[in-house]
């Protein structure tokens, strides 16, 4: 029992760096967001609901939720180029809009650890 207890235990702990690894994403802080934001005019791709959204939002953020950004692949075409930084409420629904990303041909993907909670939580810049 204790073997079995130890085991899900490790799993637990490991999960997030499995599941990370398996939308090939790199993560980046705020500090990094930040930088990609102002030196290379990163996209700031908001997955989260509409609702989640209205409440508050990274500033100039745009919004597709997850379940729509497939079918809505073709109106961020021309940021292939640019860096996109994913972001959801707390940087879990965001690895999911990477792997799908990386999929349609994005190769400067990055999810934003922690979310919009990490990015209010520094004290960044949202809108209402």
């Amino acid at each position: 029992m204790l073997i079995a207890l130890a085991f899900v235990s490790g799993a637990m702990l490991i999960w997030p760096w499995v599941r990370r690894a398996a939308a090939g994403g790199a993560s980046v802080g705020t500090l990094e967001a930040t930088q990609l934001i102002n030196r290379e005019d990163a996209l700031v791709l908001d997955v989260r609901t509409p609702e989640e959204f209205a409440r508050g939002h990274i500033l100039g953020a745009r919004n597709i939720p997850l379940d729509e950004l497939e079918r809505r692949a073709e109106d961020l075409a021309r940021y292939k180029a640019r860096p996109v930084i994913v972001a959801c409420a707390s940087g879990n629904r965001s690895l999911g809009a990477i792997a799908t990303l990386r999929r349609l041909g994005f190769e400067r993907v990055y999810n934003l650890a922690g979310g919009y909670a990490a990015w209010q939580q520094a004290g960044l810049p949202v809108e209402k």
